[in-house]
């Protein structure tokens, strides 16, 4: 009788071209892993170029190759991928093969011991704000490349402007999946009162999920 393979622990770091190295993202995964007596780490690290699908990524071989039972770390929910749809496809895969997976930053765990039902009722706030990373990232790499080329930056300034209304999409986006109107308030450095005056004066109505 073949003797089953021992569990692993292993950790996908995902960068992108223009960042620096992964040595804090490894040191943050030591130390989780110590807090949790995983024991010893596999690192598999990826600097990924453009809008690459994560079925050409080494995360994808990563989820093939390991068991039922393996453990994946990653620093952060949004180093899995470059979008939330990337992110949750990655997640049912592992989850389908039985692999627990833990993010660091988010203190998350998808490890099959009933905290499916948990999950499921906190995953549209969650996500939200894994959203709002990859919207970051992607404004970020907008701005160092309009700056390369000599653009001028910056809002045009005028009566009746808002610094809400670049934000507008993703407000709508973050109220449509409950995200609490003081949270979204606190997240673009204004007050609930002045959220609330920009929604009604833009017409914007959102039934926010219970």
């Amino acid at each position: 009788m073949t003797k089953p393979n021992k569990p692993q622990t292993m950790s996908y770091l995902r960068v992108s071209t223009d960042e620096q190295d992964n040595q804090k993202f490894k040191h943050d995964v030591r130390a989780y892993a110590n807090k949790m007596d995983f024991g010893r780490v596999q690192f598999i690290e990826e600097k990924i170029k453009g809008k690459k699908n994560w079925k050409t990524r080494k995360i994808a071989t990563m989820i093939e190759q390991m068991q039922s039972g393996d453990k994946l770390i990653v620093p952060e929910l949004s180093r899995l991928g470059r979008s939330t749809l990337e992110v949750l496809e990655i997640l049912k895969s592992a989850q389908d093969k039985g692999i627990a997976i833990y993010s660091v930053k988010e203190n998350y765990q998808l490890n099959g011991d009933g905290l499916q039902a948990k999950m499921m009722s906190t995953m549209l706030a969650l996500f939200a704000d894994v959203e709002h990373t990859f919207i970051s990232e992607r404004t970020k790499e907008g701005l160092k490349a309009a700056r390369a080329k000599g653009r001028m930056l910056g809002r045009p300034r005028g009566p009746g402007k808002s610094k809400l209304d670049q934000h507008r999409d993703e407000i709508i986006d973050k109220l449509t999946l409950g995200v609490p109107k003081a949270k979204i308030a606190r997240r673009y450095k204004t007050t609930p009162a002045n959220l609330h005056n920009w929604l009604t004066k833009n017409k914007i109505k959102v039934k926010e999920a219970l």
